[in-house]
């Protein structure tokens, strides 16, 4: 029987490649996605896995209006700053896109990216500080949540995290070198309790696993301990909160630096959570304020300020865009830290700190992009860079978070 061409997607469109072609071509750079790009005769063909340097070969899968996406077939030149994955689903688990980097350059490259994405989106040439790295590169996450699809008659099928390129299927992961020692030993029983209760699922589900005090918490609504340099954090086990433990008190530590400075007395927190950044900076500020939309977080907050004895700090439930209604700060003394959800700030409350004008802004975000975007807002509205500064929260992944401090012209 002789083999036949594997037929394309309905919505493939042919052009200027066959679906399937194999093509070679070298990598110049990696996107912000983690994904590398090159170039065949002018068009751009997006590769992952791949790196700067390579000479590596693809398999098309997609052509778009102006580039092209590819599957790893080969690499055929490696860069020298490969290394071997520790992970035996790299490539095929979308939870890490770095562990072919080396370290080092896994740092150089996120600082890279930010500097280019300022440069493309806001137009705004600036030095990013180098990316201060995690002290632990591997099994550091104190979080993980693996999920599962409906089952099938009485049995599960995969649990673990969505593959590659993919919105539905999951690769089966037993094990995940990013996760805390304490949850990959409670993962094989936590699999197996999943697989026998079956008959329990009528639809997928996703699980929680959350290392606490040396043990693994399966309950969203039990309470866990973190803590983050002398100060301990309580909190429910299904609530947000940042999930790199070792790397948070220079995290902090870096916010309260670039807070408390310009004579800046007072302190406005405007996503604040459990607490963190409120509770951990709330030393070097005469008052604090601190802001969550959720009422159970809030009330998680003034409980970490007690049981830290911390009596200089309040919290409000309400949204961040009604803050400003209840802080009576003098600007000139005011900073405020923001560290929003992955959109970024809503037009409103922009609208409202614009109005409110503080001296500094202490800018925090897991998405370069929104934050990025958001400056652009901040620059039309008389605040310029003081300092922009990536942490490793996330090795091996593109993952980062950016602290950039925005200071109010004219206000030295």
């Amino acid at each position: 029987m002789s083999d036949s061409p594997i037929r394309p997607p309905k919505k493939f469109h042919p052009e200027p490649f066959a679906y399937h072609q194999e093509v070679e071509l070298t990598i110049d750079s990696l996107t912000n996605l983690g994904v590398g790009l090159g170039k065949i005769e002018g068009w751009v063909v997006f590769v992952p896995f791949t790196l700067p340097g390579e000479k590596v070969k693809g398999r098309i899968y997609r052509n778009d209006s102006s580039y092209s996406h590819a599957d790893l077939v080969e690499v055929i030149s490696p860069s020298p700053d490969r290394t071997a994955p520790q992970c035996v689903h790299f490539g095929t688990c979308g939870g890490c896109q770095y562990q072919h980097l080396s370290y080092q350059k896994q740092l150089e490259w996120k600082q890279q990216q930010v500097e280019e994405l300022l440069l493309r989106m806001a137009q705004i040439e600036f030095p990013v500080s180098p990316t201060i790295p995690s002290p632990a590169q591997w099994n550091y996450r104190s979080k993980l949540t693996p999920h599962f699809q409906k089952p099938k008659g009485s049995t599960i099928g995969p649990i673990g995290f969505l593959s590659v390129r993919s919105r539905n299927q999951i690769v089966d992961v037993a094990q995940c070198p990013i996760a805390m020692p304490e949850i990959n030993d409670a993962l094989p029983s936590i699999r197996n309790q999943v697989h026998k209760s079956a008959s329990q699922y009528k639809k997928g589900a996703t699980l929680l696993l959350r290392a606490t005090e040396g043990r693994v918490e399966t309950n969203h609504q039990s309470v866990i301990a973190e803590k983050v340099g002398s100060l301990e954090f309580h909190f429910l086990a299904g609530d947000f909160f940042q999930n790199n433990p070792f790397i948070l008190e220079a995290f902090t530590s870096y916010a309260k630096e670039e807070a408390c400075q310009d004579g800046c007395e007072y302190l406005v927190d405007a996503y604040c959570g459990s607490g963190l950044f409120a509770l951990s900076l709330a030393s070097s500020f005469k008052k604090v304020i601190g802001v969550e939309v959720s009422e159970t977080s809030a009330d998680w907050a003034r409980h970490n300020a007690e049981s830290n004895k911390i009596d200089n700090a309040s919290f409000l439930a309400a949204s961040a865009e009604e803050i400003f209604k209840e802080v009576a700060f003098p600007p000139d003394q005011t900073c405020i830290l923001i560290d929003p959800p992955r959109k970024g700030c809503s037009p409103d409350f922009l609208a409202q700190l614009f109005t409110f004008r503080p001296k500094r802004v202490v800018y925090i975000s897991c998405n370069p992009s929104t934050q990025i975007r958001d400056l652009q807002e901040f620059d039309q509205q008389g605040y310029e860079l003081s300092k922009v500064q990536p942490f490793d929260l996330f090795p091996q992944t593109k993952h980062l978070e950016c602290v950039a401090t925005l200071v109010r012209k004219g206000s030295a």
